[in-house]
C-alpha cells in the first residue's frame, strides 16, 4: 500500500484561525476590509517592530507590483533583481514594461552578490540607464548580506525593495527581515511559514506610503461621493476572511519558525557523515534564518551523487523535494535580459535540492525521510 505523501511545505493551522473566520461571518464582514484586516496588520507591525506600517494585500506579487509603482518605475526603466529567486520577484518589473537586470548570487547566503550588484549598477549607468530600484531576496528564509547590499544602494542612491516573501521570522543582527528596505514585501501563500491561503503585505516606515498602497490596492478611488478615478488602481486588498486566518497564524508564527529550524538540524544529523553534502545554514551568528525550506548542496565530485537522482529516489518513496528556483537569467521568458556575475546561481540550481521542511512534519515523517535518504546514500 502506498504511503501518504510527505509534502515539501504544506499549510499548518494553529487551531484558532476558525475563531476569527467565524467572527467575520457572524458580523458579515465578507469584504476586503474589516476588523480582521486591521488587526492582522497591527499584529504584523508589532511583530516586525522598527515602527513599520503594514498594508495587507492579496499576494506578495501584488505587494511587489505596488512597491515598484510607488517608486516611480515606468516603461523602459531598469530594475536590478536577484537572479536566483522565484519568478514572482521579477514578473512585476515586466508588468510595468520595465527591464529586469539580473545579478548573480554569492556563495555564503546564495543571495544577491554585492560586488556583482555594483558592477551591474556601474555598467548600466555607463549605458545611460541608472536602475530605478534594487530587488534583494532573502532566499528560503536566509537573510541577504544586508549591510553590504544597502551600502552599495546608498552609494548610488537607488532604493531597495526587500523581498521577504520567504523570510518572515528571519533576522539579521537581531533586526527582523522585512524592515530593512525602502519598501518590503511579505507573502502568506499556502506554502509559506504562515498562510492566509493566498495573501501578502507591503511594509513601509512611512504612514503616507501605507495609505498610498491601500489607495492603489482598492482601485484608486478618489475621495468623492461617486466613483471617480484619477489614477489606475488595482484590486489587491486582502479579504477580511483571509486576514482572519492570518490572525490565527500569527499566534503560532514563532512555533512554526522553531519547528522549521529543527528540521534544518534534523538534516544536519542525517548528512553528518556524508562527504560532499552540505546542509545550507547561516554563515555567521549575525544571521538567523527561519529555514522556510532546508537546502542541501551536493558536490558530485566528492561522492558521485547527483541532485536529480536523489530527487527521483525520494519521489519514488512519495516524498516531495524540489530543485532550487531556476535562475531568472536562464528562464526563456527573460532570455534577452542583462545579467551580471558568474556561475554561482546556475551552479546552485544544478547541484542543490530543497527537502521537506514543514512545521507540521511528524516523527514518523522524519523517520521515512531519513530511511529514504540513507537507502539512497547506501
Amino acid at each position: 500500500m502506498k504511503q501518504n505523501k510527505i509534502w515539501l511545505s504544506s499549510p499548518h493551522m494553529g487551531g484558532n484561525e476558525q475563531t476569527y473566520i467565524n467572527e467575520a461571518f457572524k458580523e458579515n464582514w465578507i469584504a476586503p476590509l474589516g476588523p480582521n484586516v486591521t488587526s492582522f496588520e497591527k499584529d504584523l507591525e508589532n511583530y516586525l517592530q522598527e515602527n513599520v506600517k503594514v498594508a495587507a494585500l492579496s499576494s506578495g506579487t501584488a505587494a511587489l507590483h505596488l512597491a515598484l509603482i510607488m517608486l516611480g518605475v515606468e516603461r523602459e526603466d531598469e530594475v536590478i533583481c536577484q537572479s536566483l529567486t522565484f519568478a514572482a520577484s521579477a514578473n512585476p518589473i515586466a508588468y510595468l514594461g520595465a527591464t529586469p537586470v539580473f545579478v548573480d548570487s554569492e556563495e555564503e547566503t546564495l543571495n544577491i552578490c554585492p560586488k556583482a550588484l555594483e558592477d551591474a549598477i556601474e555598467d548600466r549607468i555607463k549605458k545611460g540607464k541608472k536602475p530605478k530600484a534594487i530587488i534583494g531576496v532573502h532566499l528560503y528564509g536566509m537573510p541577504y548580506k544586508v549591510n553590504e547590499v544597502h551600502a552599495v544602494a546608498k552609494k548610488y542612491d537607488i532604493p531597495v525593495i526587500e523581498d521577504s516573501a520567504e523570510a518572515l521570522g528571519s533576522s539579521y543582527n537581531g533586526q527582523k527581515c522585512g524592515t530593512f528596505g525602502d519598501l518590503a514585501i511579505l507573502s502568506f501563500n499556502g506554502n509559506k511559514i504562515i498562510t492566509t491561503s493566498g495573501g501578502g503585505a507591503l511594509v513601509t516606515k512611512d504612514i503616507e506610503k501605507k495609505d498610498q498602497a491601500i489607495f492603489l490596492a482598492t482601485q484608486a478611488r478618489d475621495d468623492a461621493p461617486h466613483y471617480q478615478h484619477s489614477q489606475i488602481g488595482y484590486n489587491y486588498r486582502l479579504s477580511n476572511i483571509s486576514a482572519g486566518i492570518g490572525r490565527g497564524q500569527m499566534e503560532v508564527l514563532d512555533v512554526h519558525v522553531k519547528a522549521r529550524r529543527q528540521m534544518n538540524d534534523f538534516y544536519k544529523g542525517v548528512f553528518k557523515d556524508e562527504e560532499g553534502v552540505k546542509v545550507f545554514s547561516e554563515p555567521t551568528d549575525n544571521y538567523f534564518s527561519n529555514h522556510w525550506l532546508t537546502v542541501i548542496q551536493i558536490d558530485k565530485l566528492k561522492n558521485g551523487l547527483k541532485r536529480e537522482d536523489l530527487r527521483l529516489h525520494l519521489q519514488e518513496k512519495n516524498i516531495e523535494s524540489r530543485p532550487l528556483w531556476k535562475p531568472m537569467h536562464l528562464q526563456p521568458v527573460f532570455k534577452n535580459a542583462p545579467y551580471y556575475g558568474s556561475e554561482i546561481a546556475s551552479s546552485a540550481f544544478k547541484n542543490s535540492l530543497c527537502l521537506p521542511s514543514g512545521s507540521n512534519l511528524l516523527e514518523q515523517d522524519k523517520k521515512r525521510i531519513s530511511e529514504a535518504i540513507n537507502d539512497f546514500l547506501n
